[in-house]
């Protein structure tokens, strides 16, 4: 297969990309509405690379409002093959403590408004069905990747991990989140899904970097989750991140991907109730 093309999806805190020498922004239009904000693109150590910031770059979006089908469809379109989300997450265990991360694995649903497929009567092929399978839920090679990448960076790195996604935008109260505890969750967010589904579905190669900031709301000690701790975490997070997935966009760029991509889009076509 041809290179491969890497997306980035900033999160909180995670608004722009300024690595790109010569950069090239570009708007798209989906058959889903429109995507969070314009697609800036260029090459990281010659691998073609494609940034959206989830909320926009001005934060004009809170996680319900948040159009995941137009953002994932325009970085299908613009032949994005494998997506490095970094996403902000309260730590539901002690283990898990702020300024580390978190290399997602799996996930349990709670959000309440989100569409979650592509595959609907406003699907532009016609097909109104697909039933994709969601283990696993994150692409393991890059899984393996991104934690490997991260261990020798010196980063405080967890090789796995399950997120609670809540619909938000107000945080748990701490009857939710001693529930979330309770079923073995690692942590909690407002933004991976349906990120990771609609990704699923489009045959990307799809990771997610959770970065902690804060402990939620389930301690009897501490302080409480709230925006202004969160942010004042992120600003170190997002530096590390970014450090992050420039060095991993390089080493997915050598792996052969040929027989992974194969498979995904076998795995889609099979979903598919034609």
């Amino acid at each position: 297969m041809e290179g491969i093309k890497v997306g980035i999806i900033g999160g909180s805190g995670f608004y722009s990309w300024d690595e790109f020498k010569h950069e090239k922004e570009e708007t798209f239009q989906t058959p889903y509405g429109e995507p969070s904000d314009a697609l800036v693109s260029g090459k990281i150590d010659g691998v073609n690379v494609v940034f959206l910031s989830r909320h926009s770059r001005n934060r004009r979006f809170n996680p319900s409002e948040i159009n995941y089908r137009a953002n994932i469809d325009a970085l299908r379109q613009a032949g994005v093959t494998h997506i490095l989300a970094a996403t902000a997450c309260g730590s539901l265990k002690e283990d898990k403590k702020p300024g580390e991360f978190v290399i997602l694995d799996s996930f349990i649903d709670r959000t309440t408004k989100r569409k979650q497929t592509f595959y609907d009567l406003s699907n532009p092929d016609g097909h109104s069905c697909a039933f994709i399978p969601m283990h696993p839920s994150f692409c393991e090679r890059s899984r393996e990747i991104v934690y490997k990448i991260g261990e020798e960076m010196g980063l405080q790195m967890h090789p796995k991990g399950t997120i609670v996604t809540i619909e938000g935008p107000r945080f748990s109260s701490k009857a939710e989140s001693l529930v979330f505890k309770s079923w073995n969750a690692d942590v909690i967010n407002m933004t991976t899904v349906p990120e990771v589904v609609l990704a699923k579905e489009a045959g990307i190669c799809y990771v997610s970097v959770a970065m902690v900031t804060d402990y939620d709301c389930w301690r009897d000690s501490g302080e409480v989750v709230n925006a202004q701790a969160v942010m004042k975490v992120m600003s170190t997070n997002s530096v590390n991140v970014k450090a992050l997935f420039k060095s991993c966009i390089s080493a997915l760029a050598k792996e052969n991907w040929e027989e992974t991509m194969r498979a995904n889009k076998e795995m889609v076509k099979n979903s598919i109730i034609r």
